[in-house]
């Protein structure tokens, strides 16, 4: 009866592998998906660029004679979008990547760079600076002014990682259960911080605190996204030497260390990874929440669990949903800018609930 009860589900997930497209015309077509949705990007918002002007405003071909509006065009997409466009796709990227490293260390397909505590830390420390810089102790800081609320966030985040790390961390070991647990513990002392500060907050600093919890690309400029450069070539790299790794870990980590994988190795590298991906984020747009979940799982889908495509794969598509989202932030209630997290969250959620019911109906369950 055992027999016969496998069989079923053995076949429903060959015939699933058969319906799959060839993985690198996924990554294909996703490259095809970001380019058109940056040319999207760079032609909408409150001042609109037609797309039969861009190639003139980027530079590519002569403005046409007596184009009063070329100047104007230029300062626009030099000066405000293109930094913007560039930011979104890097810090969309990075998230992409975070959920897809940490969903196969953690061998569990719900992770999220979130639930380890690491945005809330960075969350925490912003909300901080927030407020410090209208008290009486902002004159003590006032040096720094301008880059003090990005690398309040990302100092927030590193210091949560250390203490993670060392909590989680015993002869040498690292243990990922502690690891997350002590991760949503920290999470909810850092959300019991950002409560107070709301409390303890005027008007204008609870509208900052709020703004920058919900995330938002608004102060993107080309010094941040040159900021950004470092960590996303770090990742880049470092994800050549761990996809065979995470490959093997969904097998266990006994089986992964007899298959000649450094495991603790590949736990240090891959918690760093996603730490200073996520402070990166964290520290240039605030909290972002369901990219790090929602790409894998769509990308599992399309191209399966191997992480040698997976990674880069979550790189792309998360770069374009967040450029989509953006753009769609800043013209849904324009003049105005709607707060980048809403989208993510209002969309996000509901295509990952429709994954786990296609899941479910895929297995028969």
């Amino acid at each position: 009866m055992s027999a016969s009860d496998a069989k079923p589900t053995v076949f429903i997930r060959t015939q699933h592998r058969v319906r799959r497209p060839p993985a690198l015309l996924v990554v294909g077509g996703l490259l095809v998906f970001l380019l058109l949705t940056t040319i999207m990007a760079t032609t909408i918002g409150a001042a609109g660029i037609p797309i039969a002007r861009l190639p003139a405003a980027l530079g590519f071909v002569p403005p046409s004679p007596g184009d009063a509006l070329h100047a104007r065009d230029q300062l626009i997409l030099w000066s405000i979008r293109l930094p913007r466009i560039a930011v979104a796709a890097m810090i969309g990227g990075i998230l992409g990547a975070a959920g897809a490293i940490m969903q196969g260390l953690f061998r569990n397909p719900l992770a999220d760079p979130a639930l380890v505590g690491v945005s809330s830390g960075g969350a925490l420390a912003a909300a901080s600076a927030i407020v410090i810089s209208d008290s009486r102790f902002a004159i003590h800081v006032q040096f720094m002014q301008p880059v003090l609320l990005p690398l309040a966030a990302f100092v927030g985040s590193l210091l949560t990682t250390i203490i993670l790390y060392r909590i989680a961390t015993r002869s040498g070991r690292t243990s990922i259960t502690i690891f997350l647990l002590a991760g949503l513990a920290i999470a909810a002392i850092a959300n019991a911080g950002i409560g107070l500060l709301v409390f303890i907050a005027d008007d204008r600093q609870l509208r900052d605190i709020t703004f920058w919890l919900l995330g938002s690309l608004s102060g993107a400029t080309w010094s941040k996204a040159t900021t950004i450069v470092p960590v996303f070539t770090i990742a880049l790299a470092a994800m050549i030497f761990i996809h065979r790794g995470l490959d093997v870990l969904i097998l266990g980590e006994s089986e992964a260390f007899h298959s000649g994988i450094d495991v603790e190795r590949l736990k240090r590298i891959c918690i760093v990874i996603i730490s200073a991906m996520t402070g990166v984020a964290v520290s240039i747009c605030g909290v972002i929440g369901f990219v790090g979940i929602v790409v894998p799982h769509l990308l599992r889908l399309m191209i399966g669990p191997g992480h040698r495509l997976l990674l880069p794969a979550s790189i792309v598509l998360g770069g374009s949903l967040l450029v989509g989202a953006d753009a769609l932030a800043r013209t849904i209630v324009a003049p105005a800018e709607m707060p980048i997290g809403i989208l993510t969250a209002a969309v996000g959620a509901p295509v990952f609930l429709l994954i786990l019911l296609r899941q479910r109906g895929l297995v028969g369950l």
